[in-house]
């Protein structure tokens, strides 16, 4: 039986979600992209208590179709900008609906209507999220982080940037104060 949990793709969430169902002794297979697999169905009170315990670690079970599938569109672009070595071979919209197994005009329309924003602006953010975190690292040219990020030019992901941050990739870098980025979480 899975169940699915609206966390970050990250490994203190997965330990956060590992540790309630420890405590609770819920036996499971696996804890990945937002899902639980349980070793066998629990029961409504069980349900509730896991619920009450992750949202008090501010995590929440999903349990409406659209969440679930907003939760993996959203999970699914974040592993890929944020925690993947290579970015897929095909555009986003195929890769995106490839994996989650969905029509892609389907999931863009039902992802603006719940969420207020379109797939490709939250991919948008996402990539400037991640521009930021390797302009702070301060290892990458932004020749190679154009690069890395898939931008057609070093052109091209400056102006994105700035239309996002109203900021330019150099100035950015030479802010102290303004280095404050913002957590996945809330993107």
């Amino acid at each position: 039986m899975k169940i699915h949990i609206k966390y970050m793709v990250s490994l203190r969430c997965k330990m956060a979600v590992k540790e309630e169902l420890d405590k609770l002794k819920l036996k499971h297979t696996s804890i990945e992209l937002g899902e639980v697999a349980l070793k066998k169905n629990i029961s409504g009170e069980e349900r509730e208590k896991l619920r009450i315990a992750l949202l008090k670690k501010g995590l929440e079970l999903i349990d409406d179709k659209k969440s679930l599938l907003i939760e993996k569109t959203k999970t699914t672009i974040i592993e890929l900008i944020h925690y993947s070595e290579k970015y897929p071979t095909t555009n986003y919209s195929d890769f995106i609906s490839e994996k989650l197994d969905y029509n892609y005009n389907h999931l863009a329309s039902l992802f603006s209507e719940v969420t207020g924003t379109t797939i490709v602006n939250y991919i948008i953010i996402n990539k400037i999220e991640r521009v930021k975190e390797l302009l702070l690292y301060d290892e990458l040219s932004l020749t190679e982080i154009s690069l890395l990020m898939e931008y057609s030019s070093v052109a091209h992901l400056s102006h994105q940037f700035k239309k996002v941050t109203g900021l330019t990739p150099t100035y950015f870098k030479k802010m102290k104060k303004y280095k404050k980025r913002i957590m996945l979480e809330e993107l």
